[in-house]
């Protein structure tokens, strides 16, 4: 199977982890494509009109795509223990966090627009301050959540992805938060994390 990557998304991440995780690593071909909203790539938009990566070719040409379908068909490939749970509480806790996750990196993006990649007469302070509130508001409920507890999940993976790119990318970030900061500091020094650091910028 070929993965189209960008080194420097916390979505392409999360699948290369993932893979890393379940050890499905050598069965994937990693093909590193950039991509942004205002500079198309030819090769990505065949394979997905949104013009986005990552995207999973499976062997007999079908192109997944987003990140969460990634997983999900990922983590039906391996035989070790699940990282999105079947069933249950544990299912919904792990796609509610991975959820989160989501929003924390859409949160970081939009607010990199407004505060670094718009021209400056063409920023919008107001909305940049309301991208920044709603990481703040995050890292405070994940500070109380128990979520952070338990086997590794979907949800563990999309967080630490997501933390550490808000961290690369040098956005509001949570050290204030001392149970969360511990826990991603534990969490990026997983071999599957310090195989896939983020590198590269931007091409706009």
């Amino acid at each position: 199977m070929q993965l189209l990557y960008q080194t420097h998304s916390p979505y392409a991440r999360k699948v290369l982890v993932l893979a890393h995780e379940t050890g499905l690593l050598p069965r994937l071909d990693v093909i590193h494509h950039e991509t942004s909203p205002t500079r198309r790539n030819d090769a990505v938009y065949r394979l997905n009109p949104l013009g986005k990566v990552p995207v999973l070719i499976l062997d007999d040409g079908t192109a997944l795509f987003d990140s969460a379908v990634i997983c999900d068909y990922l983590d039906g490939l391996h035989d070790g223990p699940r990282l999105i749970p079947a069933e249950g509480p544990a299912r919904w806790q792990a796609l509610r966090l991975a959820a989160l996750a989501g929003g924390i990196a859409d949160a970081g993006i939009l607010l990199r627009w407004e505060t670094e990649r718009r021209p400056p007469e063409l920023r919008y302070p107001a909305l940049a301050e309301g991208q920044a509130g709603k990481l703040r508001a995050t890292y405070a409920f994940l500070e109380e959540s128990a979520a952070l507890d338990g086997p590794t999940t979907i949800g563990h993976i999309a967080l630490a992805t997501a933390l550490d790119w808000i961290v690369f990318r040098g956005l509001p970030g949570f050290d204030r938060h001392e149970r969360l900061r511990d826990w991603y500091r534990g969490f990026i020094a997983r071999p599957s994390m310090q195989a896939t650091a983020y590198t590269g910028r931007t091409h706009d």
